[in-house]
């Protein structure tokens, strides 16, 4: 988005024409002062999944070009690509261990500065890529994490990333061998005693994350700005209708189903409150609220900043609107008793309790009708993991699958 002031090329999703960019500033300038401005100098960091990704792609270089690997790069979800440096670099033509060191930028949390450690190994089994975590990355004892009870606490998305990034370059390779993937992390035991894997039943070490594979700065003060800001594009473009959701995974299933201009997209976050509150002020009509089940329960509960370390699911609330569903006295224990929001969508999937989801969007839809004091209209939307519109209030089957 060449041409775009930094701080303002990162509200919007898509590339602008020149003469749109234009408008924008033009029309910003109107309203905007210079402290608003998010702050340009904080530093993006990387995901342990990135780190894994990296390491696996630069061991698979080295052993293919028996060469040692300093730099690599990895394409990410979204397909942009990232340099990581390689800090330890072993190989042979059938083995190669590549170590790199988890960067949080200016967002650093306990694995910031942490060696993430990938060997690759030539397997005899002809296209098979095989992925999977020995000391210091945590094991699955529960469930609701999406991840098989017994497996390593590696997510979906970094497994997506080795597959992908080692495809670039392993084609002909797996013609005639397969690939072993064994990521570790050798403080990862320590570690993981600090964040919440004890609790949700990971044990033994941290998890391999990342569903961008990036990490950026969580500021309260430019997050929020941005929001505003994005708010007020919206405005000065001439539109009233916004889309708020609460990541980019959410944005793109959002895309799928609402056909709006780019700049009427707006990723909140964990800052739902304050978003419908400037959404108010800002003379919108009409909002698109749209997440997945963790983070739509929290604003259910009157949550108004739903990040995972200021707040928890209630599991007590989701129980009681499970009871108001018809769910059994079994089935309401249970939900008390769940690991996770996730945990909780698998209950009710696996139980069939009808009405679950568009509950739980309703409550959400009282919640942030109060926030705003009802000042525009507000439509809740639920994913589920796989972009599949589950719940919805007010209740209309125009999204919903047939």
């Amino acid at each position: 988005m060449a041409g775009l002031e930094p701080w303002l090329s990162g509200l919007f999703y898509q590339p602008y024409s020149n003469n749109l960019k234009g408008l924008i500033r033009k029309k910003l300038s109107h309203f905007m002062s210079e402290e608003d401005k998010p702050n340009e100098k904080m530093r993006m960091g990387f995901t342990t999944g990135t780190c894994a990704t990296a390491g696996a792609k630069a061991a698979l270089l080295s052993m293919i070009n028996q060469n040692k690997t300093d730099f690599v790069d990895v394409t990410l979800p979204k397909k942009s690509q990232i340099q990581i440096k390689i800090e330890d670099c072993k190989f042979d033509k059938i083995n190669a261990t590549c170590t790199v060191i988890k960067d949080g930028g200016d967002d650093p949390d306990v694995t910031h500065g942490a060696e993430i450690v990938t060997q690759v190994t030539l397997t005899e089994k002809p296209g098979e890529i095989e992925i999977d975590g020995a000391e210091g990355v945590g094991r699955v004892t529960k469930p609701g994490l999406g991840l098989e009870i017994g497996s390593a606490a590696i997510n979906p998305t970094p497994k997506k990333m080795i597959r992908e990034n080692i495809l670039e370059i392993a084609k002909d390779l797996l013609a005639k061998n397969g690939i072993k993937v064994i990521i570790s992390v050798p403080k990862g035991r320590e570690l993981a005693i600090k964040t919440d894997n004890p609790r949700l039943g990971i044990i033994g070490g941290i998890s391999i994350l990342g569903t961008s594979g990036i990490v950026v700065p969580y500021s309260t003060a430019s997050f929020a700005a941005s929001i505003r800001q994005s708010i007020e594009v919206t405005r000065a473009m001439g539109d009233d209708t916004v889309v708020l959701t609460t990541g980019g995974r959410s944005e793109d299933f959002t895309r799928k189903i609402i056909d709006l201009p780019d700049h009427c997209f707006v990723q909140m976050g964990d800052f739902s409150g304050y978003t419908v509150q400037v959404c108010a002020k800002k003379g919108i009509k009409k909002a698109y609220v749209a997440g997945f089940i963790g983070k739509l329960a929290k604003m259910s509960m009157g949550v108004k900043q739903t990040h995972v370390k200021g707040s928890k699911v209630d599991m007590e609330f989701l129980s009681e609107l499970a009871k108001k569903c018809g769910a059994s006295q079994q089935v309401q224990d249970t939900i008390r008793k769940a690991n996770t929001a996730r945990h909780v969508f698998e209950i009710i999937n696996e139980k069939n309790i009808s009405g679950y989801f568009d509950m739980v969007c309703s409550e959400a839809h009282k919640q942030l009708g109060k926030y705003s004091d009802n000042k525009f209209e507000i439509e809740v939307i639920m994913f589920d993991f796989d972009g599949k519109v589950i719940g919805i209030f007010p209740k209309s089957n125009k999204y919903l699958e047939t």
